[in-house]
């Protein structure tokens, strides 16, 4: 039987503050801050994302699987963290959002339904995992030929440490402390060696940027920190 590729202390991280996925002042308050940038990111690449079937793997409590539902995309959200699948299920039901959320492996899914979906994101959730590759090698499986897929992690490098660690977590408080650890970080190379691996050409790559005076989050040049790129399958 195959090791299942989760960490239960991360599952635990998040599931403990599930009840404030949607509180944009509460511990999900960045990734509320850089939603509407990774949606436009993928709608930059994709176009219109009327009708596209649309998977998010890793979706949390469903922040960007609903944000792509209001695009008019059909989304499927997969998690494994139970708690926090229930919040963006119960935020989707009050909000006349029809989205497929499972409780399911990456993994699992790609051996049950490939080849099902336009388009395939998974943000913030590989240095979460024991084995990010197998995630990425998964999502190349889920996603139709010629499809795209975009995914954002952090960079394991000193810079990334401090500011997303040391920074974010201890002294801007803008994160609970725990949620990251910079061994899991991956860098660039890392993650295109996986995607080449998988048949997934890399067309672009852009740094995730804070700027602690203004508070804001904007996409530029550097990926020293947090970094979102885009994929695409061959074929089609």
């Amino acid at each position: 039987m195959k090791r299942p590729n989760v960490d239960s202390a991360e599952i635990a991280q998040f599931d403990a503050h599930a009840d404030a996925w949607w509180d944009p002042e509460g511990p999900f308050a960045p990734l509320h801050a850089i939603n509407p940038l990774r949606l436009e990111y993928i709608k930059q690449h994709c176009g219109t994302l009327q009708g596209k079937a649309v998977l998010d793997v890793g979706c949390g409590g469903g922040l960007l699987a609903e944000a792509m539902a209001e695009e008019g995309a059909k989304v499927t959200g997969i998690d494994l963290a139970e708690d926090s699948l229930a919040a963006a299920q119960q935020h989707a039901s009050e909000h006349n959002h029809q989205i497929n959320y499972q409780c399911i492996a990456a993994e699992a899914l790609a051996e049950e339904a490939p080849a099902q979906w336009d388009i395939v994101t998974c943000l913030e959730m590989l240095e979460h995992v024991p084995n990010p590759a197998a995630i990425v090698q998964a999502c190349g499986q889920l996603v139709k030929p010629g499809g795209k897929l975009f995914f954002s992690t952090l960079n394991r490098t000193p810079k990334a440490w401090m500011h997303a660690i040391v920074g974010a977590e201890y002294l801007l408080k803008l994160l609970p402390r725990g949620t990251h650890d910079h061994s899991a970080f991956i860098t660039p190379a890392e993650l295109d060696r996986w995607a080449r691996t998988a048949e997934l050409q890399l067309l672009d790559i852009t740094g995730l940027h804070y700027h602690p005076l203004t508070r804001q989050y904007t996409l530029g040049d550097g990926v020293e920190v947090n970094y979102l790129c885009v994929y695409k399958k061959a074929g089609a």
